[in-house]
């Protein structure tokens, strides 16, 4: 279940999700201030990232094992995974293993790629 509700502001929608984890905190501060450079196309901007790991159920060190062990602390192959995620390029079960596994079972590079054919202003880098 969501963590995050209507009457949160941002601050307070990243305490709920990063659950003290120190490098959780630092990816959804710069996915915050990053995330609508990097997809223009999202709604939310930066917010929608935020959400959407809330809506994965994706919390504290699994945030920071996504960006690690499966981004390889890139904040645009992030980014990237999220929206391949919403946009149905990659399972929720496919990323959760994933992140659980060192990256194992989805291949970075060709899900943004996908994303890119999708959305043409989705940024190479930040």
């Amino acid at each position: 279940m969501a963590r995050i509700k209507l009457d949160d502001t941002a601050m307070s929608g990243i305490i709920k999700v990063v659950e003290n984890n120190p490098g959780g905190l630092r990816v959804c501060i710069e996915l915050c201030r990053d995330g609508g450079d990097i997809d223009p196309d999202s709604a939310l901007k930066g917010l929608g990232n935020i959400l959407n790991l809330d809506q994965l159920g994706i919390y504290g060190s699994r945030i920071w094992m996504l960006y690690k062990d499966v981004c390889g602390e890139d904040l645009v192959t992030m980014v990237g995974m999220l929206r391949a995620n919403q946009l149905g390029f990659l399972s929720d079960a496919e990323l959760s293993h994933a992140i659980d596994n060192y990256g194992e079972g989805i291949d970075c590079a060709a899900l943004l790629q996908e994303v890119r054919k999708t959305l043409p202003n989705f940024k190479k880098e930040v």
